[in-house]
């Protein structure tokens, strides 16, 4: 990750990162086009589905460890709750 933040992508998620995409999937990211915003795209570490996109800006993908990746796959609909429900939280305070 560069020293400067890029306001457009906040979490400076890049090409070969782990990310986690707006379905709560986890995702290999494979590109960051910086043409019209931030759009990272990649491949589904769950079902392999491709390409999936998320804005880095408004999206709020969030890297994750690939050490995470094969609970998140055994439970995908489990942590989507927990993580919806985290998010919840961090909306109300």
């Amino acid at each position: 990750m560069s020293e400067t933040a890029d306001p457009g992508n906040p979490n400076g998620i890049q090409v070969g990162d782990i990310y986690e995409d707006c379905s709560f999937h986890p995702v290999l990211c494979t590109a960051v086009d910086d043409v019209a915003g931030v759009v990272l795209s990649g491949i589904s570490l769950i079902d392999g589905s491709f390409p999936r996109s998320c804005d880095a800006l408004h999206c709020g993908p969030i890297r994750i460890h690939v050490e995470e990746v094969m609970a998140i796959k055994q439970d995908l609909e489990g942590y989507a709750r927990r993580r919806k429900a985290e998010l919840r939280i961090d909306c109300n305070t």
